[in-house]
């Protein structure tokens, strides 16, 4: 995560699901480029301190909340991938048909409510919506995926910020086409019969699309200040 630029600093949290009572996790204060196994921090599902030097992560309450609701979850990983935390800060939420991928793996990723980072408030957010999807975009913070290893939890996350970075890209170069129904109800039929699961949240008015008929034209100047927003931010992570 931190080499491929989706935390920065202490930025971000990592959490294992060992037992019904028993969660690991990432330490609060610490850059993720440099941790150690020694650094790593064992708490209950309150929350309670059980084995670790350091002081749990201060956003653990999204971790717990999250294991509570999805039984199935084993692992669990909060990141801050510039892109898809650009699209929240321009107003933008992921577009979902545009790109196969999205309804394929994810179904939907929505964007939760803003939530003060370290607070109730995450839990929250997150809450109602990590019950039926397994990637959410928390508005103005980040991201929290989900999965039964914390590889899948990491995969999921590497998919969010590539599919956002593509769509920032292609707005760039024009009006982006979203996919028709047809091509959208073949894939969420592929997706039925491959036994995939997560909530398919109807159109969100992302405003990514092409111009519909009888639709609204995306505002110029967003437009343009969104371009140079992404352009910026490409070029940070060209040179690390």
């Amino acid at each position: 995560m931190y080499s491929r630029g989706f935390i920065s600093g202490s930025d971000g949290n990592v959490s294992i699901r060992l037992a019904a009572d028993r969660i690991l996790s990432t330490p609060s204060g610490i850059n993720k480029g440099f941790l150690a196994p020694s650094d790593m921090i064992v708490t209950d599902m309150g929350g309670k301190k059980l084995i670790g030097a350091h002081k749990p992560t201060t956003e653990l309450r999204m971790h717990l909340e999250t294991y509570r609701k999805r039984p199935d979850v084993k692992a669990v990983i909060h990141a801050h991938p510039p892109f898809t935390i650009a699209f929240s800060l321009a107003g933008q939420k992921l577009p979902q048909c545009v790109m196969p991928e999205i309804i394929m793996i994810f179904g939907s990723i929505p964007t939760t409510a803003y939530a003060t980072p370290c607070t109730e408030e995450g839990p929250e957010a997150i809450s109602a919506l990590i019950e039926e999807c397994d990637a959410l975009i928390i508005e103005r913070h980040g991201t929290l995926t989900v999965g039964d290893t914390v590889y899948g939890a990491y995969d999921k996350l590497e998919k969010v910020e590539h599919s956002a970075q593509v769509s920032a890209t292609a707005r760039q170069l024009g009006p982006v086409k979203p996919l028709s129904k047809e091509q959208i109800q073949k894939l969420l039929d592929l997706r039925e019969q491959l036994g995939l699961k997560g909530k398919i949240y109807p159109c969100n008015q992302c405003g990514m699309c092409a111009p519909r008929e009888g639709g609204t034209k995306a505002d110029p100047l967003v437009n343009s200040l969104s371009a140079e927003l992404f352009a910026t931010l490409r070029e940070k992570l060209r040179n690390g």
